[in-house]
């Protein structure tokens, strides 16, 4: 089956008024549970009962895993980590030691993070037949909140959790994950925006500004 691309307009950050043009693949709809255990049954000697089981037992194998705190690994897929969250209602806790300390009782399990595997990539690459959707060129990528407005998102956002990352900041302000990127990594380098990073490279979130670990 062939899969859909357009061509995304991306306002360019570095040249205020230009615009890039980024592929973006057409998602049409998604896979279920059921559906994929029919596939993998049909190359197995497995029933599709018997795959849906395994899928789901792996589900919850990943989660006691994460709830011990580890990461889980699995070759040809991902990893998967967890991430922390300040439960809703509760204060953050001040960098400088002033405040609430904040204990368990106040912290979650806020998100899942994923990285695909290498060879996920590469596999879906070389299984994927491209066709350039039929007037395949999409509108600017625009968000409706001004910059102003999406940096008070981002910092609303981060009283509340311990990071963000691109892919959720680009989720709160619409804007493409390009773009997303490149705003996070200019508010960070604003003096008094209140965004600051921690981590370095793939593992790379931002957090409010006083206690992010310095590049």
């Amino acid at each position: 089956m062939v899969a859909k691309y357009i061509m995304q307009e991306v306002k360019d950050l570095n040249n205020e008024g230009d615009t890039l043009l980024y592929p973006r693949m057409v998602i049409r709809d998604s896979c279920g549970t059921d559906e994929l255990a029919e596939y993998i049954s049909a190359h197995t000697s497995f029933s599709p009962a018997e795959v849906k089981g395994v899928i789901e037992l792996l589900g919850h194998g990943i989660a006691r895993t994460m709830a011990q705190g580890r990461s889980v690994r699995i070759d040809g897929i991902g990893l998967f980590t967890p991430s922390l969250a300040i439960k809703e209602g509760k204060e953050r806790e001040e960098p400088d030691g002033s405040g609430t300390k904040r204990n368990a009782a106040s912290i979650r399990v806020g998100d899942v993070r994923f990285r695909a595997d290498r060879q996920l990539v590469r596999e879906t690459d070389l299984a994927c037949n491209l066709e350039r959707e039929s007037g395949g060129k999409s509108a600017l990528c625009r968000s409706r909140y001004t910059p102003q407005e999406r940096l008070a998102l981002a910092k609303r956002y981060l009283e509340e959790h311990p990071v963000l990352t691109v892919g959720t900041y680009a989720s709160l302000t619409g804007l493409s994950r390009t773009t997303a990127g490149k705003e996070l990594r200019r508010w960070y380098e604003t003096e008094g925006s209140g965004i600051g990073i921690s981590g370095m490279g793939t593992h790379r979130v931002y957090v409010l500004r006083g206690g992010e670990e310095r590049k």
